[in-house]
């Protein structure tokens, strides 16, 4: 009888124990899970798309820059030149080729009908000199020397005729097809050279290409600069990141796109949100970086966080905590 009422007993209380671990389990709540990281800034290296001196530097080291502001300039006045040397042929071919579209002018072909009737009065009056000398020559009344000279006054009057035709014809008839398109492509070509020349001088400007700040000055005005010389390193405040590592065991609440929640070690810091943009598909040995003691041995899954509300709290470098959405 003793042993069945400790039977009884023992029953009662694993039951009872079980119990209230689950009433423990329920009432607890979620699990958070917390992984360990450290702030990304992107460094962006600004150099000009040009050589030449220095003329001025805007910014100093730690200034803040939007997108766009103008933050170094090239002395232009070369390149300045060279874009109103290709502009002005530019617009003598636009000329050239306006002239050709227009045709010719009604004065021109007047004109070239009035040098026509000259030259047919001309043709008129050698063909009659020749005829009298041609007749006289027959009766001793002239010299040879006499008609060889009307008949070389006949000849020119008559090239000289078929000459204004021609060219009254040239003008009735326009410029041929060929030639408009030889002006075309000359005034596209001129204006390739000036589109050129005009991305040159804006290239004599310096613009910030993103939000950020201003990391290092490395060179000071009257500096001359190549194309490739880095003029300012600019920390990009665009886009924050957080550099992450996460056990094989976790990679079910790693998922890209999962939002998380980050907040540095500062006590009573600014608490951010960020999002799983990119998780590691390879393995690899947990950098010494890692805070935590109990990973530094296993392998983990690199993983980057976009910080969404990223402000100046958030400095290249800085440690900061994690916190994965709540799971059981």
């Amino acid at each position: 009888m003793n042993m069945k009422l400790w039977r009884g007993v023992g029953v009662a209380v694993i039951l009872g124990g079980f119990a209230a671990l689950l009433w423990w389990y329920l009432s607890a709540g979620p699990v958070v899970t917390q992984l360990y990281g450290n702030v990304e800034i992107r460094q962006v290296d600004l150099a000009f798309n040009a050589e030449g001196r220095v003329a001025a530097m805007y910014k100093q080291e730690g200034d803040p820059v939007k997108t766009g502001d103008l933050l170094a300039v090239l002395d232009d006045r070369s390149y300045a030149s060279a874009l109103a040397l290709v502009q002005a042929r530019r617009d003598a071919q636009k000329a050239q080729l306006d002239l050709l579209l227009a045709g010719s002018r009604q004065e021109d072909i007047d004109h070239a009908r009035a040098a026509l009737a000259a030259g047919q009065a001309n043709l008129a009056h050698a063909q009659q000199s020749f005829a009298r000398q041609a007749s006289l020559v027959g009766h001793g009344a002239t010299t040879r020397q006499s008609l060889d000279d009307a008949q070389l006054d006949l000849k020119a009057a008559t090239a000289s005729v078929d000459e204004a035709q021609a060219n009254l014809t040239k003008l009735i008839n326009g410029p041929r097809p060929q030639e408009i398109e030889a002006a075309r492509a000359q005034y596209a070509a001129a204006n390739a050279d000036t589109a050129l020349a005009q991305t040159q001088l804006d290239n004599t400007k310096l613009a910030a290409p993103v939000d950020g700040i201003i990391m290092t000055r490395v060179i000071e005005p009257g500096t001359v600069v190549l194309p490739s010389d880095i003029v300012y390193s600019l920390a990009n405040t665009s886009e924050v990141w957080v550099r992450a590592f996460a056990p094989e065991t976790m990679l079910g609440l790693v998922a890209s796109g999962t939002k998380v929640i980050v907040q540095g070690d500062t006590p009573g810091g600014k608490t951010y949100h960020g999002t799983i943009g990119y998780v590691s598909p390879v393995a690899e040995f947990t950098p010494k970086t890692v805070e935590t003691p109990d990973l530094r041995t296993q392998l983990v899954y690199r993983l980057r966080v976009r910080i969404t509300d990223a402000d100046a709290g958030l400095r290249q470098g800085m440690p900061v905590t994690i916190t994965l959405p709540a799971a059981r």
